[in-house]
């Protein structure tokens, strides 16, 4: 999210937020063993956090910019034009 705002920045853009947005959790039931005891689970959840930033009248090159960060793995970036 920094390199985001520091990228940003660097082009001289306005940027409002990160804005937190509700977290996704997504669970999942598994029985422990496979054929007798039913009633025997475990679960396992795995969450999902967002964060939207707002970037007013970006300039082109702020656009290719960010379509071409690089981010670590696990991280993805979606840009919307409005």
């Amino acid at each position: 999210m920094k390199q985001i705002i520091d990228t940003a920045a660097r082009y001289s853009a306005t940027v409002v937020g990160p804005v937190p947005l509700p977290i996704d959790i997504k669970k999942y039931t598994v029985n422990r063993a496979a054929f007798i005891d039913k009633d025997s689970r475990e679960q396992f959840e795995m969450r999902i956090h967002k964060r939207m930033i707002d970037i007013l009248n970006p300039a082109p090159k702020v656009i290719e910019a960010l379509t071409n960060i690089d981010l670590p793995s696990g991280v993805s970036i979606d840009v919307k034009m409005m």
